[in-house]
């Protein structure tokens, strides 16, 4: 079930770069932007930040910039672009491919062992932590789109959506079930207003 981000865009359960590239969505065929300030970013990573590959503490949602906005969005864009070619059967913009890789670069990030209290992971990173969330997103977009999931991409077919989603099922046809029950009362109205 689809919900609104305090940043104002809606979150799926798809995957954390569609999730990005979902922030460009529609409310009634109207285009929307989720990542409107750094704020909205703030929100929606927070609101994120359990499926983020690098973790980000409160504080560190606090010092999100508008650099970080400007890159968000172009990553943001790069995926939009990059699936709606998938979705379609079109190459890749090249641009796009430029752009996703450019960011997917920027922060390294390693894995450590830490052994207290007990042994567990932790995502280490050489820059800002957001920055590195950012490129953790981009670099999960490379994987997403030269592997086999980017055959299950889907536009939805909602009135008015401009959203995307990976088909977990052969019979899925919109991003939510809000889109779903949206487009079968518009064919009910279509059938009626014909008869």
């Amino acid at each position: 079930m689809a919900h609104l981000a305090s940043g104002g865009a809606p979150l799926l359960g798809e995957p954390p770069p569609i999730e990005l590239a979902n922030t460009s969505y529609a409310v009634r065929g109207r285009p929307r932007d989720g990542l409107q300030s750094a704020e909205h970013l703030a929100a929606w990573l927070r609101d994120l930040r359990p499926r983020l590959a690098v973790p980000l503490t409160d504080a560190d949602l606090r010092e999100v910039s508008e650099s970080d906005l400007h890159a968000a969005r172009e990553v943001r864009d790069a995926v939009r672009a990059l699936a709606a070619a998938a979705v379609d059967g079109r190459d890749p913009d090249p641009a796009a491919v430029e752009a996703l890789n450019r960011h997917a670069g920027r922060t390294p990030r390693w894995h450590e062992l830490r052994t207290a209290p007990e042994p567990h992971l932790a995502v280490c990173t050489a820059g800002r932590p957001v920055a590195a969330a950012i490129a953790a997103l981009a670099e999960e977009a490379v994987v997403l789109f030269a592997g086999p999931l980017r055959h299950e991409l889907r536009a939805c077919h909602g009135p008015g959506c401009v959203l995307h989603f990976v088909r977990d099922t052969t019979r899925r046809e919109w991003c939510s079930a809000g889109c779903g029950n949206r487009a079968r009362a518009a064919r009910h109205y279509a059938k009626v207003r014909q008869g």
